[in-house]
């Protein structure tokens, strides 16, 4: 059974909506931020400031074009969407969902994002970070979901509603 790889910026629900999903489709459940710390052996912020952006991306890239999961859903760190084999990695064992979260929700959602350990350049704002990555996760996507004003319950069944337009019978 293919995956079902959860993508979008931070805060944008992946890791709540994923949990949600995987338990309405009786699937496994992976947060591959949280996956990639387990093998790294420290937090991902720690990552960031010890070795910098690039070195994270490239190990981010690295353990997600390892990963071997099946019949899983897979929240994916927000800047997975740099990885180009990554992303075809992911693609090719699961469909893509960009949860699609407008901008002024996610300025009210994040707080601080060192702590967070989101890949922003210097002095860069949540806005450039949005429209430097919306257009990459609409590219990669094969499924978009808007997700304003839904609980993470209802994104989950609006999910799972285009699962089943879209394949049928194997998301039921």
């Amino acid at each position: 059974m293919k995956n079902v790889v959860l993508t979008g910026m931070p805060a944008a629900g992946k890791s709540t909506v994923g949990v949600i999903l995987a338990k309405r489709l009786g699937l496994n459940f992976t947060d591959s931020d949280v996956y990639i710390q387990a093998r790294e052996g420290r937090r991902l912020s720690e990552i960031i400031r010890e070795e910098g952006m690039e070195r994270f991306k490239a190990l981010e890239e690295s353990h997600l074009c390892g990963m071997e999961a099946t019949a899983t859903v897979i929240a994916t760190g927000g800047s997975v969407i740099y990885g180009r084999r990554a992303m075809d990695h992911l693609a090719t064992h699961g469909l893509v969902v960009y949860l699609h979260t407008p901008l002024s929700v996610l300025l009210e959602r994040l707080s601080d994002l060192e702590a967070r350990g989101v890949v922003i350049q210097p002095g860069m704002s949540v806005e450039s970070l949005y429209h430097e990555r919306h257009p990459l996760y609409m590219a990669c996507a094969h499924l978009v979901i808007p997700t304003e004003g839904l609980t993470p319950s209802g994104v989950a069944d609006v999910v799972h509603e285009a699962l089943i337009n879209r394949e049928g019978e194997i998301w039921r």
